[in-house]
């Protein structure tokens, strides 16, 4: 099992092994990054990996994982965007029993 340097923001070079580092990979954008967990203070680091780096990874037998961004990012959208104002409305709204399923029931018929 190969060993990776690495580096953490608060620990500064840590030593890991293959099983210790996952890259994953955006099919929709093709943007790269390798991530794990910090052997000292066991917080998660992610840093962006160029493709020679993602290539160095797998070749040492790192985890791949593929995603995907979220089809809302390429939907179109009308309108202002939402304020705080809106989203405590909301809330309110929401907080109201009755007036939430007279609501429901309009929208049954």
């Amino acid at each position: 099992m190969a060993t990776i340097r690495a580096s953490c923001e608060n620990c500064g070079d840590v030593q890991l092994t293959t099983t210790d580092v996952t890259v994953r990979m955006c099919v929709s954008n093709e943007e790269g990054e390798y991530r794990f967990e910090c052997p000292a203070c066991a917080d998660l680091v992610v840093r962006h990996a160029e493709q020679r780096t993602i290539g160095l990874l797998l070749a040492a037998g790192v985890e791949f994982v593929t995603w995907s961004l979220p089809a809302e990012l390429f939907e179109s959208h009308q309108g202002a965007p939402i304020t705080h104002d809106d989203l405590i409305d909301f809330h309110t709204f929401l907080a109201n029993d009755q007036l939430l399923a007279t609501q429901m029931q309009s929208l049954s018929r």
